[in-house]
């Protein structure tokens, strides 16, 4: 017990007194004027800037550009050159091969078959017109009452191939698929006329009859036409119209029954 009394009394004892804090309190004063005198010369040091070379600064003074704006002279600008510049690149349509200037020629190249057809605009492989035309032919032929969408694609898909495979065996050049698609589609707008015609009046008739192998006689004159000035067959073109016309004859027999 005595032991614990004892550890209990050290416990407690303290050498605190008011002299002690007033000490602790001037002490703490004189710390912050130190501090405050401290701030004060640190206030009066020049800055930083002052002891830098005369030529950084010389160097910053002359640049007169702004941020993320740099200035350039006129050497710097004449070696610069943007080849991919927006305004020098072609059109959309140019880049997907659609020409409206040479679908219209051709266009009206087939609706008179007696004007002399351009080879080099012929030989293009542009098939935005007979797409629009085969669409034609099919909506034409859905007014009259007939779905025949898969013939007109497949009878047009395998009269191509024909075609191809037999006007590579008579030229000497050669033609690509794209070309004898391209024409072979084109030529089908008379066809287009005669499925038009279709609703409005019954082709089951002498009138329709007559105008269906009009129809076929001016398709196969069209196509065989621009074949032979594409490819220079000049001699050939009766010789090309014939398999024209039974493709072609395919087509009307759709139309009219």
């Amino acid at each position: 017990m005595s032991n614990f009394e004892q550890f209990h009394l050290d416990f407690y004892q303290s050498n605190y007194t008011i002299d002690d804090q007033e000490g602790s309190y001037n002490s703490y004063g004189s710390n912050e004027n130190l501090c405050g005198s401290r701030k004060s010369q640190a206030g009066e040091q020049p800055p930083a800037g002052a002891f830098a070379p005369s030529e950084m600064c010389l160097s910053s003074q002359s640049y007169t550009g702004q941020i993320l704006q740099p200035t350039y002279s006129p050497d710097t600008l004449s070696h610069l050159s943007y080849s991919d510049g927006f305004d020098e690149e072609p059109p959309l349509l140019e880049e997907l091969g659609i020409n409206f200037e040479h679908i219209w020629q051709k266009t009206l190249t087939v609706l008179n078959p007696m004007k002399p057809a351009d080879g080099s605009i012929m030989n293009e492989t542009d098939l935005t017109g007979p797409v629009v035309f085969c669409l034609a032919l099919g909506a034409t032929l859905l007014m009259a009452g007939k779905v025949h969408f898969g013939y007109v694609y497949g009878m047009s898909a395998i009269g191509c191939l024909a075609m191809h495979a037999l006007l590579n065996l008579m030229s000497v050049p050669g033609v690509s698929h794209g070309c004898v698609a391209s024409v072979l589609g084109y030529c089908l707008l008379p066809m287009v006329i005669l499925s038009s015609s279709a609703v409005i009046f019954s082709l089951q008739g002498i009138l329709g009859t007559s105008l269906a192998l009009f129809i076929i006689g001016w398709c196969s004159l069209s196509a065989s036409k621009i074949f032979t000035s594409a490819l220079g067959m000049e001699r050939q073109q009766l010789l090309i119209a014939y398999p024209c016309a039974l493709l072609y004859g395919l087509f009307a027999l759709l139309t009219v029954f």
